[in-house]
């Protein structure tokens, strides 16, 4: 089975993590691409500028912002993105990346659904 694991950015990396990928479309602050440990940034899976700026991580907005997303992610190029998530957790252990603090209500965390399916 497929392990996608979903933490901070900001957290140091573990041997746990496997192949780990930034899906936020911004770089997240303060952070050196050094000290980010990154695999791969697959910046195209991410929402719309659009969609980031309008859900604002306000929680009530989530179940709205999550039909919004999963209708992106039927484009091509965040679908094509998507599949090449799915590429990489078929290989070993997959850590999906954001800066996002409130993780359960983050686009990763949908990806995380879309991408172990």
């Amino acid at each position: 089975m497929t392990t996608v694991r979903l933490r901070r950015v900001y957290e140091p990396a573990t041997v746990q993590d496997g192949t780990r990928v930034l899906v936020d479309r911004v770089w997240p602050r303060g952070l050196t691409k050094d000290a980010a440990r990154l695999s791969h940034w697959e910046k195209d899976v991410a929402p719309s500028t659009e969609l980031r700026k309008w859900y604002g991580h306000e929680s009530d907005k989530f179940p709205e912002f999550k039909r919004r997303y999963e209708t992106e992610l039927q484009e091509p190029t965040r679908a094509a993105a998507l599949e090449r998530l799915r590429a990489l957790a078929a290989k070993g252990p997959l850590t999906l990346l954001t800066a996002t603090k409130d993780l359960p209500h983050s686009q990763a965390a949908i990806l995380v659904d879309h991408v172990s399916t």
